[in-house]
């Protein structure tokens, strides 16, 4: 039972005085059967005269409960008392008596030592609340202090159940002590603007100012379906709960009232209708009893054909009341085995449906047969579309994010021309707004100094090959052997055939490898070696075992030997990420100089694209100075790449030799980002030239030789003007004293590409460190001398 020592505006007074005169009245009625029950009430209270004048001991109401009890009995009558949620109370005292008979054992089934407390109270919220009460039956002030209270009461079972209380104030009255003041218009409004401030209240409506004399009759309805149902949609539909820690287990409590049973778990799989499978939700508390722990399954894998049926063409809730009974009858296929196995014993899968699109499938479960089943399940109707709305929002999310990833890693929307984006996507709205159509207009970028380089992994098509020939004509040799095994177990024909055939492969790829050989070996192994070894695996156990023993060999993803391959794709891997990692690195510092648009790509090698320009820094005057910058900036830093790269080298599973190359092109030009494929490209037939050379330089010869213009250890800087040539020899000169490059400069003269002509290059050799207490360098020859030493 509460206290009625709280810190209130009201001095709570409990009395029967108020009920007690409607019976005065009654008792004078000519209705004899009406009077002679009032005057009965009377004559038992007579003896007890505080009952009228009121108390505050809240003992006395136990030691006057059976002559309360005769005093309310017409309030709370004995043929509903078993039926009926209801008492007598003082709702902001948290004090209740004269519970009727199905209170009472709502109360017991609780708990000995329980006790109902109003949700959502606490002294400052309840001080307020009697004060606006006071406001309006006192003072007159027509204010709506009207608020829903709750009882939340476990039964016995320990299901939380939830009770909405509505009260009776017919016998109550509020008096005025001496510590009440005066309150104007002009003090209630200032109430009314500070409805948090507690001190101001108090001020205003001092503690113990009233006298509240008399007693509230409190009805409670259990309305545990409305607020679990209001709780799964707060839950579902809130982001910021769907991301808590505690989401799936407070989720599951609300279903469990929902349903009334104890030990449900819930669980949750997505579908995805591409693949025809289900797949795990990840996130904290996260399961599904389908899934029983994989990432992902085939949906006939997981489902029988009913269940499959039911779900996912029906789209309809699929329950097994008695999982038991149907793992026996279905000889233990899924769903039923792993439900099982699980200690399942009923269970109810309800798909999340949208528009007639399958998102996944809500799994409820219990460890008690037939707690759930088909009648049950349909309570479900009126929580799904919360579910569905949060599986939608939910994948809404995660495109949003997907897209901000891609955006991030992917596209060209470099930082530095990001503002010129912004005020597009602005204009953009701003057109709706006002009634025009909207449209993402082209964002050009004119007068702008590009800059290329690249440094390219030397012979990569030539090494690729080689590492696809070495692993077919093993994969062949291993086939070769089983076949071989096989003949002396069962001399049959087709295997002779067979390891005819793969002598045949295993000549025409050993000098040489097609572009075709790949695929018509790989033909060859699924359609004529596989449905042999298949038949294999049933026959001789030491042949079983050596065909094993090649499914080992292969890979999953690729369905072949891939050994020298993955060797060869893991060191191209590994040399693209250490040069993108230190270019990335030194741009950082490049647009702190001035802001410029930077790209680059992973291929065989690194390629980087740069583009400088008043156009493109947004608040920053262009001078001609930090495009000299900017080109002395990109030959320190591709010589530190090429650096990096030979330190790595030695690690390297494939040793691989890369080439740098830096395009020098005076002529400014203009860029527009192509909206199709998301990224910037050089604007107009004019500047396509510039894109020509780009493309084909890499591949060109010094005049007069059949010598390919990149070499491993130099750096090749192709020009087409004079001035471009002073320019870069100075750089070079002021590089070579910074140790970057050694003596052997060249400059040569480039075979004209098609439609291109004119070009020439300078080839400088790079000068290579190793970080030591005493730094060495080194040519390139001296360095492939000391990484074999």
């Amino acid at each position: 039972m509460g206290s009625i020592n709280k810190d209130m505006p009201l001095q709570m007074v409990i009395s029967f005085d108020k009920l007690l005169q409607q019976y005065d009245i009654m008792a004078k009625s000519d209705d004899m059967l009406l009077s002679s029950r009032a005057k009965y009430i009377l004559e038992a209270q007579a003896p007890y005269p505080e009952l009228r004048d009121g108390f505050s001991d809240i003992k006395l109401l136990e030691k006057y409960k059976d002559v309360i009890h005769i005093i309310l009995q017409d309030s709370f009558t004995e043929v509903l008392s078993e039926n009926e949620i209801k008492a007598a109370s003082l709702p902001y005292f948290d004090i209740i008596f004269n519970k009727s008979k199905r209170f009472q054992k709502i109360l017991e089934n609780a708990g000995i030592d329980f006790q109902p407390f109003i949700r959502n109270q606490d002294e400052g919220i309840n001080y307020i609340m009697a004060s606006t009460i006071i406001l309006k039956f006192h003072y007159g002030f027509n204010l709506d202090f009207s608020r829903p209270y709750f009882y939340d009461i476990p039964d016995a079972n320990g299901i939380m159940r939830h009770y909405r209380i509505l009260y009776n104030a017919d016998f109550m009255e509020i008096l005025p002590t001496k510590l009440s003041k005066k309150l104007t218009q002009e003090d209630v409004d200032k109430l009314l603007e500070n409805p948090e401030d507690l001190q101001l209240w108090k001020e205003m409506i001092p503690p113990n100012s009233f006298i509240s004399k008399g007693f509230v009759i409190s009805n409670m309805f259990d309305v545990t379906t409305e607020h679990t149902i209001s709780e799964i949609k707060t839950n579902l539909i809130s982001s910021d709960k769907r991301g808590s820690e505690t989401f799936i287990s407070d989720l599951q409590d609300t279903f469990r009232s929902f349903f009334k049973i104890k030990e449900l778990k819930i669980g949750f799989v997505t579908y995805n209708s591409k693949d025809d499978r289900l797949e795990r939700v990840y996130g904290n508390g996260m399961e599904s009893f389908l899934l029983r722990g994989k990432d992902t399954e085939q949906c006939n894998h997981a489902l029988c054909i009913g269940s499959y049926d039911k779900i996912v063409n029906q789209k309809g809730y699929f329950t097994v009341s008695d999982v038991d009974k149907y793992y026996k009858l279905s000889d233990g296929i899924e769903p039923y085995k792993g439900l099982f196995e699980q200690g399942i014993k009923s269970a109810i899968f309800a798909p999340i449906v949208n528009e007639g699109e399958l998102l996944g499938v809500l799994e409820l479960v219990s460890t008690r047969k037939n707690e759930l089943n088909g009648v049950n399940a349909t309570k479900l109707d009126d929580v799904m579309p919360y579910i569905v709305a949060a599986v939608v929002r939910s994948k809404i999310e995660e495109e949003n994010l997907i897209d901000a990833i891609i955006q991030n890693e992917c596209t060209s929307v470099h930082k530095s021309v990001h503002w010129r984006f912004e005020e597009e996507a602005k204009q953009f709205i701003i057109d709706g707004i006002e009634g025009r159509q909207p449209s993402f207009k082209e964002i050009v970028f004119h007068d702008v100094y590009p800059l290329y380089g690249q440094i390219d992994i030397k012979a990569s098509s030539q090494s690729r090959n080689t590492a696809i020939q070495r692993d077919l004509m093993i994969q062949l040799s291993n086939i070769k052997e089983v076949l071989n095994a096989a003949l002396k177990f069962e001399d049959l024909p087709i295997y002779e055939e067979l390891i005819y055939r793969i002598d045949i492969f295993t000549e025409d790829i050993k000098e040489t490898l097609f572009s075709n050989s790949e695929q018509t070996i790989f033909d060859f192994v699924n359609d004529d070696v596989l449905p042999i070894f298949t038949h294999l695996k049933k026959q001789n156990n030491e042949v079983t075992k050596m065909v094993e023993e090649y499914e080992k060999t292969i890979n999953s993803e690729t369905h072949s030997y891939y050994d020298h391959r993955k060797q060869y794709d893991d060191s191209v891997m590994r040399i693209n990420k250490k040069l993108a990692s230190v270019i990335d690195k030194h741009q950082e510092a490049a647009q702190e100089m001035f802001p410029h648009f930077y790209e680059r790509y992973k291929t065989d090698g690194i390629e980087h694209n740069m583009y400088i320009g008043s156009s493109i820094a947004e608040d920053r005057d262009f001078d001609t100075l930090y495009l000299k910058n900017l080109r002395l900036w990109q030959l320190q830093v591709m010589c530190e790449m090429e650096n990096k790269y030979y330190s790595l080298k030695p690690e390297l599973d494939v040793q691989l030799d890369v080439a740098s190359l830096i395009l020098v092109y005076s002529t400014s030009l203009s860029i527009r980002f192509r909206m199709d494929e998301k990224r910037f490209d050089v604007d107009g037939t004019y500047n396509a030239r510039y894109e020509i050379i780009k493309k084909r330089i890499d591949k060109s010869y010094i005049k007069g030789t059949n010598q390919r213009l990149t070499q491993k250890g130099k750096l090749s800087i192709v020009y087409s003007q004079k001035k471009d040539e002073l320019e870069y020899l100075r750089y070079i000169s002021y590089l070579k004293s910074k140790g970057y490059f050694t003596n052997n400069i060249e400059i040569v003269e480039l075979e004209g590409l098609q439609g291109v002509s004119g070009l020439k290059a300078i080839r400088a050799e790079i000068l290579y460190s190793k970080n030591t207490e005493e730094e060495k360098t080194f040519t390139y020859e001296d360095l492939m001398d000391e990484l074999k030493a």
